[in-house]
């Protein structure tokens, strides 16, 4: 199970993270109404690090997400937005990163929309709908998810806390396309401050969990 670490901003805390927990994503939010909003300042020790580096855009113009790959040297863009299937396929011709395309969830999942990014990203992730496009801290209705009928591999995001880890080895079982797990706002000690420690007790009590399980 991947661990994507998202609302990185600090350094020393960034570096604390890397050397501890090792996540295999690192996520930089460029929404600018987020808490955990990344300036232009932070790319001199970000830009450098060897984790893979995804950004995360609400409804934003091409041409900055462009910038802001090239500045930050970004793996993946992570669009958490209304973001058309035209506007996506003119991302992907003006740039080789990866895309992935965030869907949040209330009382349903709207699969008949999904269907026509099917192709066009690598990843698919759901969250907790909100107006404020994430970091809400709370979590939907996983069984709404149970019956994923697409091929692309997804990610899991919207509450997930410490208490999360036996109910998100179950339903592995449920979801074999379930790939990996965003991890953000329950794992802070304030906006864009991660507890560490809290995230390598997560890593490491779900890894041993899901080996039990086999």
């Amino acid at each position: 199970m991947e661990i994507k670490v998202c609302g990185m901003r600090e350094s020393n805390n960034l570096k604390d993270l890397l050397s501890r927990v090792n996540p295999d994503w690192v996520g930089l939010i460029f929404f600018q109404k987020s808490l955990r909003f990344v300036e232009d300042s932070k790319a001199d020790f970000i830009e450098p690090i060897e984790s893979k580096k995804v950004g995360v855009f609400v409804n934003e113009n091409l041409d900055h997400i462009l910038e802001k790959i090239e500045k930050f040297r970004l793996d993946v863009v992570q669009l958490h937005g209304s973001e058309t299937v035209e506007y996506l396929e003119q991302l992907l011709e003006k740039s080789d990163v990866k895309v992935w395309k965030v869907f949040p969830v209330s009382d349903h999942v709207d699969w008949e929309l999904m269907i026509k990014y099917e192709g066009l990203v690598s990843r698919f992730l759901f969250d907790t709908a909100s107006k404020k496009h994430g970091g809400t801290g709370r979590k939907f209705n996983w069984d709404l998810i149970k019956e994923y009928p697409f091929e692309t591999p997804f990610m899991l995001s919207g509450g997930l806390d410490s208490t999360s880890v036996r109910d998100l080895a179950s339903l592995v079982g449920h979801c074999p396309k379930l790939v990996g797990v965003d991890l953000n706002s329950n794992f802070e000690k304030s906006p864009a401050l991660k507890d560490v420690d809290k995230l390598l007790k997560f890593k490491k009590e779900l890894n041993e969990l899901l080996a039990q399980k086999g």
